[in-house]
């Protein structure tokens, strides 16, 4: 399998290399040349398969070359050996047709696990026998700092520096993060917003002297490796509900759209999706890119649900591209027009090949916290906040098909909203329960390229 940048400007790549690299040196985003497919008689034969097998079933045409399958099932036999489910991702009902796929049963609590434990192995995996030492530069709104922290920490050849806006994450996201005392483990508190933390990030990949000096990789869903790790529990959920003989439904709460595009790449390799509900909260940009065309920012407002608080989705770049006849230098133009005006027009092809499979919608706060109570009064079940903003989007999507809601963080993590809505109070699980009396280590710098390239400078380790 090999992999070319959105901005067809870049080496085409393996997936080793495609991993390691994680944004393209063009400024664009690495993905397969072609889509593989599985055919209906596979994805059938899933239906009794483990979370494991259906993981490298799914995963091993991606995967190419640069491993066997042997090789790729132990990565996923130990990655999620970790996990507190025996399902890893299991299903919940709701009602007759409403359906949660809880994704939090890793080890930071967060869907980010089902992809971050695997891509710390896979870093592990192609850097053993190698005098190269990798830098991750990150940036999260709140989980995928923790994961990615957790997943690399004390690992050989690695360094790791995450950036999270000061004050716009939960308490227990930024104890997941800041209480993890590696000496390979950096975190940056930036007095900005996530936009801010990932445009300093895309900043040091396209810095050449940084770029010269470090060999940089990434763990956010800009790394093609942790968004491909996404897809499978998309066949693992539908084909426990029929597929492929019926189509399922599925409700995303979405920011950086990564977890949807998996989604997309699902349906791509032959999984029958009635339709991907696009589900934001009041910093919409997604919602009114998909419904009338217009991708433009606006100013992120700080809400309950801090994952979602974005205005520039990365990985809507990795559809414009597919939906718009894979013509890297036409999307490369139409990017560097929304980077010096922040709004851009989709084309015709672009709108009208997303309405074939994705809808989307808005949810506010008051919809969000009725949501919570529903789950809890009439179905039982205690959501986070962000879980909440797909369910209210997927009660209200009238779609005839199952439709399956990601749960995408544990509600203990954000207690405090969880009480307010439904009186309840979710406990910390037993596995991070001390997490509070844990010491915190983290440095606050200004969102400058200036501070974050000089901080990298003091503590980070050149290429050998």
């Amino acid at each position: 399998m090999r992999y070319v940048s959105t901005r067809g400007n870049a080496p085409v790549l393996d997936f080793r290399d495609a991993t390691l690299a994680g944004l393209a040196s063009d400024g664009g985003l690495y993905l397969p040349e072609t889509w593989p497919t599985l055919a209906p008689a596979t994805i059938a034969g899933l239906a009794g398969a483990s979370y494991v097998d259906t993981a490298v079933t799914v995963m091993a045409p991606f995967v190419g070359d640069s491993m066997t399958a042997d090789e790729l099932r132990a990565l996923c036999e130990q990655a999620y050996g970790r996990f507190s489910h025996a399902a890893v991702t299991p299903l919940v009902q709701l009602d007759h047709d409403q359906w949660l796929l809880e994704l939090f049963h890793g080890p930071t609590l967060a869907f980010k696990d089902v992809a971050l434990q695997l891509l710390g192995l896979f870093f592990e995996r192609f850097l053993t026998g190698t005098t190269e030492r990798l830098t991750i530069v990150g940036a999260t709104s709140g989980d995928t700092g923790s994961a990615a922290i957790d997943a690399v920490a004390g690992r050989n050849g690695i360094d790791i520096f995450m950036l999270h806006p000061a004050g716009r994450v939960s308490e227990v996201q930024r104890r997941q993060m800041t209480t993890v005392l590696a000496p390979n483990v950096h975190n940056i508190a930036i007095d900005g917003s996530f936009d801010d933390a990932q445009a300093l990030v895309k900043a040091l990949f396209n810095h050449a002297e940084t770029a010269e000096r470090y060999r940089l990789s990434a763990v956010n869903s800009i790394n093609w490796a942790r968004l491909m790790a996404q897809v499978v529990y998309y066949f693992y959920a539908a084909v426990r509900l029929g597929a492929p003989e019926r189509a399922v439904a599925f409700s995303v709460p979405t920011g950086n759209f990564g977890d949807v595009f998996a989604g997309y790449v699902a349906a791509r390799m032959g999984l029958p999706i009635a339709r991907l509900v696009v589900a934001t909260n009041v910093n919409d940009i997604l919602h009114r890119a998909l419904s009338v065309g217009d991708y433009a920012k606006a100013g992120v407002q700080a809400t309950p649900t801090p994952s979602m608080d974005i205005q520039v989705s990365s990985n809507f770049e990795r559809l414009l591209f597919d939906l718009g006849g894979r013509d890297g230098a036409a999307l490369a133009r139409q990017m560097d027009g929304f980077d010096s005006s922040g709004a851009m027009r989709l084309t015709n092809a672009q709108r009208e090949g997303a309405a074939t499979l994705f809808a989307s919608d808005r949810i506010d706060l008051d919809e969000m916290t009725m949501a919570m109570r529903w789950a809890s009064d009439e179905a039982g079940q205690i959501i986070d906040p962000h879980t909440a903003i797909g369910l209210a989007a997927a009660r209200r999507a009238g779609v005839d098909a199952p439709m399956v809601t990601l749960a995408t963080a544990h509600p203990a993590k954000f207690a405090d909203t969880v009480e307010r809505a439904t009186g309840k109070r979710p406990p910390m699980p037993l596995r991070v329960g001390d997490l509070f009396d844990r010491e915190e280590r983290y440095v606050t710098l200004p969102a400058t390229f200036e501070a974050i390239a000089g901080y990298l400078a003091e503590h980070a380790t050149p290429k050998s």
